[in-house]
């Protein structure tokens, strides 16, 4: 498994006319963890990318048990708990801090396509840094 807790902070901008994070938001926060966790196990996306290989996500879900409001300090964990085959899974549980009850956890699953849409196996760079980390 590998696991990686992004930080962010809930911002005016983030919460609906309740005071409560608007839910699209949660898919902002899993991309930023996300993008996190690759850059802390030395996959660079835009690297990636230059090599041709595109990671769209093809299926996400989302579960909310307690909203979270302006100003609170969130930790997203973010997790890989497979390697890829011919998508890769990232899992997603987000808390106001270290010892509160859970307020979101969900999942974003990622397809492996060329420039052109066409579906193609995971980038061996990406297959191999991961191998090494979990």
């Amino acid at each position: 498994m590998i696991k990686f807790t992004y930080k962010t902070k809930v911002y005016y901008k983030d919460v609906d006319q309740m005071g409560v994070v608007y839910y699209a938001r949660y898919y902002e926060y899993f991309e930023a963890a996300r993008t996190e966790l690759l850059q802390s196990i030395d996959i660079d996306v835009t690297a990636v990318e230059d090599d041709g290989y595109f990671m769209p996500v093809v299926t996400s879900h989302c579960d909310y048990k307690i909203g979270a409001t302006f100003e609170d300090i969130l930790l997203v964990e973010t997790f890989i708990n497979e390697l890829p085959k011919a998508t890769m899974r990232i899992d997603y549980e987000i808390y106001k801090n270290k010892n509160s009850d859970l307020l979101v956890s969900g999942y974003t699953t990622h397809a492996f396509t060329d420039k052109s849409g066409k579906p193609v196996k995971p980038p061996k760079r990406l297959l191999e840094v991961l191998q090494n980390n979990f």
